[in-house]
C-alpha cells in the first residue's frame, strides 16, 4: 500500500481529493475532450458521477493504487485528478490523469505526472507506463516533457464509447531513466504552418481525409505509389487520423499542400525514411489534377527542404521517381536536387513486376 502523502510539484501539489472538488469536476468533467479521450467518463456528467469518482478514488487506495487532486500550490484550487493504477503483477506502474480546460498550457499535467512517477519510484516501483490515444497529442506530449520514452502502439486497446475500439500510444519510464525531457526528432512547423505566400504547408488532419483520399484514388497517382493500389476511404481517414502521432514520434511527417489563397487542398507531401544516424530523410508529393502546372509542388518541396535544414540536424534529403515520370523530375531539379542513380528493380509494381527508380538528393548547404 502506497501512503498517502501530499507531493509537491512546482507550481502544483498534488493531495488527496475532496467533496470542495466537486463542482470544479463536474464543470471540467463537461468538457468535450475529456470526454473524447476517456471514454469511461459519463456524459452528460453530473453530481452523483462526481460523488461516486470520489468513492472510486477512495477504492483505489484501497486496492494497492493512488489517486490524487492536482491543485493550485498556492491558493489550492482543483485543477484535475491524476491516479497510479494498483501494480499489474510484474510490478508496472501506469499513469493517468485529467487537467481541467483551464489550467492547459501552463505545465500542470507534466509537473503532476513528473511529480507522481518519482513519487512512485522512491516506493520501489521500477517501470511506469502512459497510455494515450493516439489522437491526443497533447497527452503524448506530456509524457515525452515528463520523460517517458514512447514504446509503440497498442492496436484496439481501448474502448470507445461508441462501441468500437481505439488505438493507444504507449509510452514508459524506467526508475534509472534520467528522467529529462524527451524532445521530437521532428519539431513542428513553426507557427503550425509554411507559406512563400503562393502555398502553404499544413500537418494532414482527419479533415483532409476526403481530399485526401481523392488524390490516392488517382490513377496516375496509384501508378507512382510505392504500393500501387488504391487504398479504401476507411484506411484514407485513419492514415489521416494517426499523421500528427507518427510526426510527434519522429517516424514521418505527412503534409497538406495548399494553395496559400483559398486554402484549397492542393496536394500531399511527405517526409519518410527519416534516418537520423544518417541524417537522411525521403520525400515524395502528389497534386490534384487542377493545381498542376502552376509550380506549387515544386514551392511546397522548396518550403519543406528549408525547413528541414534549418530545424533538424538532417544533412541529406532524397527523392525517387519513376524513369518515365518526367513532370516529377521536373519539380526535383527546380527545388535544387541533383539526380543520382538509378536503382534497377527497386520498386514494387503492379502483377508482382518490379519498376527502376531514380534517385535523386539534396545535400544541406556548407556552413
Amino acid at each position: 500500500m502506497f501512503p498517502r502523502d501530499v507531493i509537491p510539484a512546482g507550481p502544483v501539489v498534488l493531495r488527496p481529493p475532496a467533496d470542495d472538488d466537486i463542482a470544479s469536476i463536474v464543470r471540467a468533467c463537461a468538457d468535450p475532450e475529456i470526454a473524447r479521450f476517456i471514454p469511461a467518463v459519463p456524459v452528460p456528467y453530473t453530481r452523483d458521477d462526481a460523488l461516486f469518482y470520489l468513492k472510486t478514488a477512495e477504492r483505489l487506495w484501497e486496492s494497492g493504487g493512488a489517486s490524487f487532486a492536482v491543485a493550485d500550490a498556492g491558493t489550492g484550487e482543483w485543477l484535475g485528478n491524476i491516479g497510479l493504477k494498483a501494480l499489474d503483477p510484474r510490478g508496472n506502474g501506469e499513469v493517468g490523469y485529467l487537467i481541467a480546460p483551464w489550467a492547459r498550457g501552463r505545465g500542470v499535467a507534466t509537473a503532476a505526472t513528473r511529480a507522481l512517477t518519482e513519487w512512485a519510484f522512491t516506493h520501489g516501483v521500477r517501470r511506469m507506463e502512459l497510455l494515450a490515444a493516439v489522437e491526443n497529442l497533447a497527452s503524448q506530449k506530456v509524457a515525452m516533457a515528463a520523460g517517458f520514452h514512447r514504446e509503440g502502439v497498442r492496436r484496439s486497446a481501448e474502448p470507445r464509447r461508441d462501441g468500437t475500439r481505439g488505438d493507444l500510444v504507449s509510452f514508459a519510464r524506467l526508475s534509472g531513466d534520467s528522467g529529462d525531457r524527451v524532445r521530437p526528432y521532428l519539431p513542428g512547423f513553426p507557427g503550425g504552418s509554411l507559406s512563400d505566400g503562393v502555398v502553404r504547408l499544413t500537418p494532414l488532419t482527419a479533415a483532409d481525409a476526403d481530399d485526401y483520399h481523392a488524390l490516392q484514388s488517382l490513377p496516375e497517382v496509384v501508378a507512382h505509389s510505392v504500393r500501387p493500389q488504391s487504398s479504401d476511404p476507411a484506411e484514407s481517414e485513419a492514415f489521416c487520423r494517426m499523421a500528427a502521432m507518427r510526426w510527434l514520434a519522429g517516424e514521418r511527417a505527412e503534409i497538406a499542400i495548399r494553395d496559400a489563397r483559398t486554402d484549397a487542398f492542393a496536394g500531399h507531401l511527405q517526409f519518410s525514411s527519416i534516418v537520423p544516424p544518417l541524417g537522411q530523410a525521403m520525400t515524395g508529393y502528389s497534386t490534384l489534377p487542377e493545381f498542376r502546372g502552376r509550380r506549387l509542388t515544386t514551392r511546397a518541396v522548396i518550403l519543406l527542404v528549408e525547413w528541414a535544414f534549418t530545424h533538424t540536424s538532417l544533412a541529406r534529403i532524397i527523392a525517387g521517381t519513376s524513369p518515365d515520370n518526367l513532370a516529377s523530375q521536373r519539380v526535383l531539379e527546380s527545388a535544387g536536387f541533383t539526380r543520382e542513380a538509378i536503382l534497377h528493380g527497386m520498386m514494387p509494381g503492379p502483377d508482382g513486376t518490379r519498376l527502376d527508380d531514380l534517385q535523386w538528393y539534396r545535400l544541406r548547404p556548407p556552413g
